[in-house]
């Protein structure tokens, strides 16, 4: 099986900065058509371009996926531009702090809308695309979607409450968008990661350095990871060497989770 990309158009959302515009720039760089998105136009326009980088095979489009009508408004950009969708990559996602103990809070409201109905909303939108696609292709693989998930799912750190909350629900929509859309040969997997060098991250380095000792502290390969490497194993599971693969979350995290230490955050 091939680990290329090239020729097949891909949708990476929350791709106007950090760890969802590192993955797009990969599989552009790859061969693959991106359309990037995301809430904010100024961070594509400064990132991509306006018009986009030269690259035919760059587009971007900005608004606000939590509507409907955004992500059909989406789906039709990328036809319009690329003809057809065979990989979507969820990676636009939100961290808040939270307050277990607070009736008051809202960060779980939130973060359920943000991290799980809204990558929910745009899989079955996009879904529906790719299973027009396969039944007019025949055989053979039909599309591929990627969820960014965290460790913070099978962690238990009282501040991340509502975050590890939406990260253990959107693995479950992982496993049961993958039986649902099998037979239609679209698969779905998600990355489980810990330290990312996302925009996120480096803004709380520069607020508190602590951080980094604390996160290469309880990783066991003792750093932080680079965006790209990231990106790297979003290509796998978006490629047909890992054609027989469904439902699973694919952890990089360092070995971090094998030492589990439940007063460390899963930043």
């Amino acid at each position: 099986m091939s680990f290329s990309i090239a020729g097949k158009t891909a949708i990476v959302t929350g791709g106007g900065n950090g760890i969802g515009l590192a993955i797009g720039r990969h599989f552009a760089s790859r061969g693959a058509n991106v359309m990037f998105t995301d809430m904010d136009e100024e961070a594509l326009i400064r990132e991509l371009g306006n018009p986009p980088e030269t690259e035919e095979n760059i587009r971007h489009f900005a608004g606000d996926l939590r509507e409907k009508l955004t992500i059909a408004n989406l789906l039709s950009a990328t036809i319009d531009a690329f003809d057809r969708v065979d990989i979507l990559v969820n990676a636009a996602r939100q961290i808040v702090a939270s307050d277990p103990l607070n009736p008051d809070d809202d960060a779980m409201e939130t973060l359920l809308d943000t991290n799980l109905m809204t990558a929910l909303r745009v899989s079955q939108t996009v879904a529906k695309r790719m299973i027009k696609q396969a039944e007019e292709d025949g055989d053979g693989p039909s599309g591929s979607i990627v969820n960014l998930s965290s460790i913070a799912a099978r962690r238990t750190h009282p501040d991340l409450l509502a975050y590890s909350v939406s990260c253990a629900a959107l693995d479950q929509m992982t496993r049961s968008l993958a039986v649902a859309l099998a037979p239609h040969r679209i698969r779905v997997n998600a990355l489980a990661f810990g330290s990312v060098m996302s925009a996120s991250l480096m803004s709380a380095l520069k607020d508190d350095d602590d951080i980094r000792t604390d996160i290469e502290g309880h990783t066991p390969l003792n750093r932080i990871a680079a965006a790209a490497e990231l990106a790297e194993a979003a290509q796998y599971l978006a490629c047909d060497a890992s054609g027989f693969m469904t439902g699973q979350v694919l952890t990089v995290d360092g070995g971090r989770t094998l030492l589990d230490p439940v007063a460390a955050p899963a930043h």
